[in-house]
């Protein structure tokens, strides 16, 4: 089992061998103050959610999210971009991928777009297959890692403001006890804090960020809820999704076989109020994601789109829809029932982009 002091020492030894841009360094870094979040409003970039396909990530993409008037981007990251998915070799870190991060983190900056940095794939979980070899829940070894490697984050990051940088710290844990949770947050939330006092830390609510976690409430962070359901909406047809494909063709309002109806005043209690009711212990809440799979008619999703935007615009929430380019996106998303627009050789969902900027 690594130590701390273990821990410790190759947190230091990975710092001295970082090559940040200079241009990222800042002074006079905010306070870190989770109580309540600006209106953030973006998009989820993918360059490097997963270590098989990850890229550098694009100017283009920030020059338009920019352009468009919105202001946030979150990336959904695997550590395996960076380092070795085997545990013996998780404190290895490849600078060449995290300077493509820092490009990232420079992008944001040049551009007025704030960049949130997420592990979608830590060191012992994620919550796409496939499983990682220890569990983070479980195994101190995995606990170690995933401390080290936000640690290191935090560290190479320190100074710039929590305006441009924030870090969200676990994607979408599932049905773990909130016990095992909070012990795990707690942890990370420590191992960024020594490296860098100010920085902004967001947790993901439980059941793959479905609910608020109380037990979280007293860290100074905010926390961050997802915008999918009702599912049969967001995934339906979504290949990842056992018996989605089963479904009856949606509309919005909802009407389930059980005579049950999905409709507005059903997102604002089910879904928003007990996420208002966490905020009133001042803590701040974003949407990290939310977005429907490009089988749902094109119709039924803006109507649908449309209520989440009120709603998240009313309760004074920003969100990040999932993703700019793809299947859920406003762009190249590969519906066969819209309209699209040549921009640059993309093909732009206009009244997606229009709906959007609207809210």
């Amino acid at each position: 089992m690594m130590t701390r002091r273990r821990l410790i020492q190759g947190l230091a030894g990975a710092a001295a061998t970082r090559l940040v841009p200079s241009a990222l360094a800042q002074k006079g870094a905010t306070m870190v103050d989770g109580s309540h979040l600006p209106r953030w409003r973006g998009f989820n970039l993918l360059e490097k959610f997963t270590e098989q396909h990850h890229s550098a990530f694009s100017e283009w993409d920030f020059a338009h999210i920019a352009q468009w008037g919105f202001d946030f981007v979150r990336l959904p990251m695997s550590y395996r971009c960076w380092a070795s998915g085997h545990p013996e070799h998780w404190l290895e870190l490849d600078e060449a991928s995290l300077a493509q991060v820092d490009r990232a983190v420079e992008l944001g900056r040049q551009y007025g777009v704030h960049v949130n940095l997420n592990l979608h794939r830590a060191p012992g979980y994620c919550v796409n297959p496939p499983p990682e070899p220890l569990s983070l829940w479980a195994d101190d070894r995995a606990l170690d890692a995933c401390a080290f490697h936000w640690g290191h984050l935090a560290q190479r990051y320190r100074g710039i403001s929590n305006q441009h940088l924030t870090f969200d710290l676990l994607n979408e844990p599932g049905m773990i006890e909130e016990a095992v949770y909070v012990s795990v947050v707690e942890r990370l939330v420590e191992a960024i804090h020594e490296q860098d006092p100010a920085r902004l830390v967001i947790a993901d609510g439980l059941a793959w960020g479905r609910n608020p976690v109380r037990g979280l409430a007293g860290l100074g962070i905010a926390q961050s809820t997802r915008g999918y359901d009702p599912m049969e909406i967001s995934h339906y047809r979504a290949s990842w999704i056992g018996g989605s494909d089963q479904w009856p063709a949606p509309t919005w309002p909802l009407r389930r076989g059980d005579g049950s109806v999905c409709d507005r005043d059903w997102l604002r209690r089910e879904r928003i109020q007990p996420w208002k009711d966490l905020e009133a212990t001042e803590v701040g809440v974003h949407v990290g994601e939310w977005g429907a799979f490009n089988r749902t008619p094109h119709s039924v999703v803006l109507a649908w789109m449309k209520d989440c935007l009120e709603l998240w615009q009313e309760a004074g929430w920003g969100w990040a829809l999932w993703n700019f380019r793809g299947s859920f996106g406003l762009l190249d998303s590969g519906r066969d029932d819209v309209a699209y627009e040549d921009v640059d050789g993309h093909r732009l969902d206009r009244a997606m982009l229009e709906l959007l900027r609207a809210h």
